[in-house]
């Protein structure tokens, strides 16, 4: 193939000298104005695509919370020993899981997100509806239900238990010190979501031993503390009392932060651990 530079005709951009002298300046400016700015070009494309609503919606989800919770469930899955199709399904499940999580989060937010002008919300800034949201958030329920369910009725129940107690968590108890405890109790679902994981509607299993419950809700707590950090000062100035900001307010931002890291590692060390020792089964 050829080389673009020499392909291109070069004449197509040169002016000879006496027609550039008796150009008239105005109309020489207004043929450059009529130049395309090429980085206005992208910006402009940038800004479409940042403004579509499916993206919008996918950006409402949380996705980092997303992503992460799942591959951590799948991962767990596969050390539980089941098989690539039951770990696919339970992915799905929890990422869908997770968007309706992520968009009820929003909708509940939304007012306070729009006071602290907080960045990155699209429902409080205005270029995502909320009935929109709430319109795919229940699309998300409906096709989460069954989804969860095909993993076997009492995985489904486990799954769709710590879904309630996620959204319960979204509005009770979230501003006092007792905020934690609903993650916790989200969070010790997993172990027998997995544990009676299996295919089709089948259970395939039976209860998680309760030393990985006691991990899986500790778990919870932490990563209750891990994404509460990014709004204690927010949550400061509307006078909330919850355990992570006293601890923040106590320790600092950069500690508490270093705190919870190593806090979440040793909890998933200890989960480790206990998989190779007792197992995620009693």
């Amino acid at each position: 193939m050829a080389n673009a530079s020499q392909s291109a005709p070069k004449t197509i951009f040169t002016v000879s000298s006496s027609h550039a002298q008796d150009q008239d300046p105005e109309e020489t400016q207004a043929s450059a104005s009529a130049v395309p700015d090429a980085p206005a070009g992208r910006a402009s494309v940038m800004d479409k695509v940042g403004n579509w609503a499916p993206f919008l919606l996918i950006r409402s989800t949380h996705p980092r919370q997303a992503v992460l919770t799942a591959i951590g469930l799948s991962v767990a899955a596969v050390l539980a020993g089941l098989t690539t199709r039951e770990v696919t399904l339970i992915a799905v499940t929890v990422l869908v899981g997770q968007a309706v999580l992520g968009w009820h989060n929003d909708l509940v937010d939304q007012s306070v997100d729009r006071r602290h002008e907080r960045e990155g919300k699209p429902i409080s800034d205005g270029r995502l509806e909320s009935g929109s949201v709430w319109f795919a958030l229940c699309c998300g329920v409906l096709l989460v239900i069954p989804l969860s369910v095909t993993s076997g009725t009492v995985a489904g129940l486990f799954y769709l238990g710590s879904l309630v107690l996620g959204m319960l968590a979204n509005v009770l108890l979230r501003k006092g010190l007792f905020s934690w405890v609903l993650w916790a109790a989200a969070f010790a679902c997993y172990p027998g979501y997995l544990s009676y994981a299996g295919w089709a509607g089948e259970s395939a299993g039976g209860p998680p031993h309760w030393v990985m419950v006691a991990l899986a809700a500790a778990l919870g707590v932490g990563v209750h503390f891990l994404t509460a950090l990014w709004g204690l000062v927010a949550d400061n100035e509307d006078k909330w009392t919850y355990l992570p900001l006293k601890a923040g307010l106590k320790l600092g931002a950069g500690k508490l932060l270093l705190v919870t890291l190593v806090y979440i590692a040793v909890v998933i060390a200890g989960m480790l651990y206990a998989a190779s020792a007792v197992g995620l089964r009693a």
